[in-house]
């Protein structure tokens, strides 16, 4: 029964979505404001009801109630507790009702938030709000339901792929999916602000909170996802430039400069057309990474489902987010006032510079993503597109980022003085010679492994870390000194695990020792160990290092009866500069083991400096409710 209930709960969703869509549009045509007004009250009805129906999923999880098909396909009655709540977006039904539910919350959260604001343009908002509610609820009940029954019911579930059942999939898929939907937010003021008769209404400055905190959930799940690949899948690396991988990472890029943009937009109304444009496609590439995770077009270890029907609506809805804004846009691009640029050296052009780069690296990675599958599509054969395509194109382009990154504390909005310009000239030599230096200096202690190409990323990366200590710090500016420094904190991690990480493969069984580096890993002993849902075979093994400290690692190699599937779970040592990283492979021999050992230079380093990008942008959403309320208490004095 209580199946039941929760799809009655995603239908009542599907009504209110409708109605929240219809109601405010008859409402704008007829000129009736009480018509209007009912988009409140349903995007909060569509929120409760999408609520109640993934509560119930979960409850239904808790329950072992195996006669709900994708419960049996997804869960155990072994299975822990909180991997059964988690199991309710871990296939493909769940996630794409975790995804009405996020668009009900993210719709009922912007109508709260501005019901005291503009109402005929914010009414305007929850109609695209409602619009993509009703989609996903459309597409969740129609062809993929997570609430289909089976018969006859099986006594045991088939059990969580092994490689979900980790604490990963406690944040990482919500994180990332809350990123995904909240630049529906950024994309409906944008569609909102092109069907207003008055383009200049501030669409730019109640957009960026919503892009803002987008942005932060979508970084913390991509941090997340590497973080999770990398302990959880056994290879020792964190980004593999999968399909799903830059799935997620196209909207970051575009995010990022629809970010930027977006500062520009509200404080000169510059870049106007940027911030429209990229509030648009940011949600449609969004879209875009659901359609590969569940189209099954891209072949990818994350992908959920390989159901082509469903991919076809998904990519109907992409279309019809794409062509109506872009119409939209093309039929009001006369009526945006956009100012001229005064100077070339202003911080608009700076972010002209940035927004460029930063469309550049989004198409190079699009083209590397989707060239196979058009090679394939047209007949052609097929071609893979790897790592060194992307390696050699991503990174110049960000390091170029990076390097405009460093000048723009200097500029200032608008036109920057002639006065100015030279103190800024000044101050740009200075930061190049300590940059320099710095560099100079992180180089000499660097081994034979340290190219030219080495030192230059270096000085890059000490470029924009003396522009942060450069410019006077302000509460105003301490977000983006923040973030700044969490990609100085993460470029330093990518270059030196990607030039200085070591490793090595051997044969070994108890008594054998191994040199790897500084460390030397005496092989114990194996041993069984017995879990609720899986049986694992465990090396024992001790590491020293150079100064005689001892630690004991446990790799094993786990085997999942119900699945079938045998897994490898790797032994990490973690520390400041390098991480211990041991995964025991098949069985050679009577009592020897395939080892891998590596030494992972700095890895740790990736993790900090995306906590940092993501408090950065935690304290410019402090920074602006805290404005918004200083603001709010000087009308009310007034």
């Amino acid at each position: 029964m209580i199946p039941e209930i929760a799809l009655f709960c995603l239908i009542v969703t599907c009504f209110c979505a409708f109605l929240g869509m219809l109601l405010p549009i008859i409402g704008a045509v007829r000129n009736n404001n009480h018509l209007i007004s009912y988009a409140w009250p349903l995007s909060y009805a569509s929120f409760i009801f999408a609520s109640s129906s993934i509560v119930l999923l979960a409850y239904s999880f808790t329950v072992d109630d195996f006669s709900v098909m994708y419960i049996a396909q997804h869960s155990n009655t072994n299975l822990p507790y909180f991997f059964k709540i988690a199991a309710v977006w871990g296939g493909h039904e769940g996630s794409l009702l975790f995804w009405v539910f996020s668009l009900a919350t993210w719709s009922a959260a912007i109508a709260f938030v501005n019901r005291n604001r503009n109402k005929i343009f914010i009414s305007r908002v929850l109609i695209v709000m409602s619009f993509l509610t009703l989609a996903f609820a459309l597409l969740t009940l129609l062809a993929s339901s997570p609430f289909e029954r089976i018969f006859p019911v099986p006594l045991q579930g088939r059990d969580l792929n092994p490689m979900l059942q980790d604490i990963g999939l406690i944040f990482h898929p919500p994180l990332l999916y809350l990123g995904y939907v909240g630049f529906s937010g950024a994309f409906a003021f944008a569609v909102a602000a092109l069907t207003m008769p008055d383009l200049n209404i501030d669409w730019a400055k109640w957009s960026r909170s919503w892009t803002l905190i987008a942005w932060v959930m979508l970084t913390g799940g991509i941090a997340l996802g590497a973080w999770w690949a990398y302990y959880e899948l056994g290879w020792g690396g964190w980004w593999f430039w999968d399909p799903v991988e830059n799935a997620s990472l196209l909207p970051w890029l575009t995010g990022t400069a629809l970010l930027h943009s977006l500062i520009a937009s509200e404080k000169t109304k510059s870049l106007m057309n940027w911030s429209l444009l990229l509030s648009i496609f940011t949600f449609c590439l969004s879209l875009l990474g659901t359609f590969v995770v569940r189209s099954g077009v891209l072949t990818s270890v994350h992908a959920f489902a390989v159901d082509p029907t469903r991919g076809v609506l998904l990519l109907c809805i992409l279309a019809i987010c794409l062509i109506v804004p872009l119409t939209l846009f093309v039929a009001r691009s006369g009526s945006i006032i956009v100012p001229r640029l005064q100077s070339l050296y202003s911080r608009e052009v700076l972010f002209l510079v940035i927004n460029s780069l930063f469309a550049v690296i989004t198409l190079t990675v699009l083209l590397g993503t989707f060239y196979p599958m058009l090679f394939q599509l047209f007949g052609l054969g097929q071609i893979s597109v790897g790592a060194p395509y992307f390696n050699a194109v991503f990174v110049p382009l960000a390091l170029l980022v990076m390097l405009v990154m460093g000048g723009s504390p200097y500029i200032h909005w608008k036109k920057t003085k002639i006065t100015t310009t030279k103190v800024i000239k000044n101050k740009l030599f200075q930061q190049t010679i300590a940059a320099f230096t710095l560099s100079a200096i992180a180089y000499l202690f660097m081994d034979q492994r340290a190219t030219l190409f080495v030192f230059v990323v270096l000085f890059i990366i000490s470029w924009l870390l003396v522009s942060l200590f450069f410019h006077r710090l302000s509460l105003k500016s301490l977000a983006m000194t923040v973030a700044h420094f969490g990609v100085v904190i993460l470029s330093v991690g990518i270059l030196m695990v990607s030039y200085f990480s070591t490793e090595v493969s051997e044969k070994m069984g108890p008594g054998v020792t191994v040199q790897l580096d500084d460390l030397t890993i005496h092989y114990h002993q194996t041993q069984w160990r017995v879990a609720a849902n899986f049986t694992a075979q465990q090396a024992k093994l001790e590491v020293i290092d150079a100064n005689n400290k001892s630690i004991m690692l446990t790799p094993e190699r786990r085997h999942y009866p119900v699945r079938v599937m045998n897994m490898s779970e790797p032994a990490i040592k973690g520390q400041w500069f390098r991480d211990i990283y041991i995964t025991m492979g098949e069985k050679i021999g009577k009592d020897s083991y395939a080892i891998r050992i590596q030494n992972r230079a700095f890895i740790a380093w990736l993790w900090l400096g995306s906590i940092l990008m993501m408090l950065g942008g935690v304290l410019a959403i402090v920074n602006r409710v805290f404005a918004n309320l200083n603001n709010r208490k000087l009308q009310n004095s007034e």
